[in-house]
């Protein structure tokens, strides 16, 4: 993914690697019990297919809208505290909620299961600042890209085993392999938090402001007072709509158009997020340690290109059989075409991610950089829970899956016009 004189002394490195292990076991647990509910939803539950994709896209919802109220308090926290006192608290925690889960999948329980992913996003929002805020703390400017390309290509590549592993649980595990696996990550994490070397206090004097929703306020003034950081956050916020969105659309297309099974669905998330992997890693390895925009903007043109191919791929395209497997999908036309439009549009999404976000990062004062990064979290968390509502409201109203991937295209172009008329400079 990068240059082994890139990767590796990170990789090795105390000041990297515990973070980097407890974020991708954090990843990894997320996913797994949000794709074991959708396999549930989709393979499981007494739902027709409409219902199914509203409550998929829901989801998604439910484990980011924590992110927008719960964002602002996270940052606080970690600018008040030591971030890595505090990751080893909130993964205690998460423990616990590993074990309610386990409890609803035992019982076959949607509601519950729908409660624990709404606490393991809670959790996801308070460690969301301490995850990105303590990296320029411990790293210098030009390992930012690199490291920024491993955690996003990690967090991605977590999302593939959690999700390969989670459909492997839902249809030939068993409520014994599901909790062996999810208390086993979420001890994985607190462990590796625990390794987590101190960063110090960045604001020691800061008062916690009991009113959260005075807090998240206060952060965003902040953020939009400096056109910068502001610019960055749009254009990260604008990657994670995206991404939610299509991995969200993604099970149910590859099963109503496509006619995969669930190891189909699998396979074609598995793409997916090896390929978002591979756009980050390819981002780092042309910035080579410095923080190049255009990347991002050229990413940006990819991603429009790719939705659209997809979106016109698909239309109009109703499955000939249904329960196929990989091997049978990827031998038509069409099983290839949609596999190179999603991977595509991964990589090009890697490529528009990790530069913006090591920007915001270089550009956030040290004092306010957790707090920064908790504002870019909430407009993050607004774009991406605006955006999941919006498509389950199209879907009511009977908007097709190959016209949301072209309106996502289309809409991308968009945003690439205006990166290109607005980017800042880039150091």
């Amino acid at each position: 993914m990068l240059r082994s004189g890139m990767a590796t002394p990170l990789l090795l490195s105390r000041r990297f690697a515990p973070l980097f292990w407890c974020q991708f076991f954090a990843a990894f647990n997320d996913n797994f019990l949000k794709t074991s509910l959708v396999f549930l939803i989709l393979f499981g539950a007494d739902v027709t297919p409409g219902e199914a994709e509203v409550l998929i896209t829901l989801a998604g919802a439910v484990f980011i809208a924590p992110y927008f109220f719960l964002s602002g308090l996270g940052g606080e926290l970690a600018d008040r505290f030591d971030k890595a006192r505090v990751a080893q608290w909130v993964k205690f925690v998460e423990i616990f909620v590993a074990v309610l889960a386990l409890y609803g999948y035992m019982h076959k329980s949607v509601a519950v299961m729908f409660v624990a992913l709404g606490l393991f996003g809670v959790i996801a929002a308070l460690f969301g600042p301490i995850k990105y805020g303590i990296l320029p703390d411990h790293q210098p400017p030009e390992k930012l890209p690199a490291a920024n390309a491993l955690i996003e290509g990690a967090t991605f590549i977590a999302i593939l085993t959690g999700t390969i592993v989670g459909g492997m649980a839902a249809h030939q595990g068993g409520p014994r392999v599901f909790g062996v696996l999810v208390i086993g990550f979420a001890l994985s994490c607190w462990l590796s938090a625990l390794r987590i070397p101190p960063s110090g206090e960045g604001a020691p004097h800061l008062t916690i402001t009991r009113n959260i929703a005075r807090s998240t306020v206060a952060m965003l003034r902040h953020l939009r007072a400096d056109p910068r950081l502001w610019w960055g956050a749009l254009v990260t916020s604008w990657f994670w709509l995206v991404g939610i969105v299509v991995l969200s659309l993604l099970p149910p297309l590859i099963k109503t158009l496509i006619g995969g099974n669930e190891d189909t669905v699998t396979a074609y998330l598995a793409l997916f997020s090896v390929a978002v992997g591979i756009g980050s890693g390819l981002a780092a390895m042309l910035a080579r340690g410095r923080i190049v925009l255009r990347i991002t903007f050229f990413g940006a043109l990819l991603l429009g290109v790719f939705a659209c191919d997809l979106g016109l791929a698909t239309f109009g395209e109703i499955a000939s059989s249904a329960g196929q497997t990989p091997a049978q999908v990827f031998s038509t036309a069409l099983g290839i075409r949609v596999a190179i439009d999603l991977a595509g549009l991964a990589i090009a999404g890697g490529l528009f991610i990790v530069p913006a976000f090591a920007a915001v990062q270089a550009w956030s004062d040290k004092d306010y950089r957790a707090r920064t990064v908790a504002a870019v979290n909430v407009l993050n968390a607004a774009f991406m829970t605006g955006g999941t509502v919006l498509v389950a409201l199209l879907q009511h109203l009977g908007a097709t899956l190959p016209m949301l991937f072209a309106g996502i295209g289309v809409a991308t172009f968009i945003v690439a016009s205006l990166i290109g008329r607005t980017m800042p400079s880039s150091s």
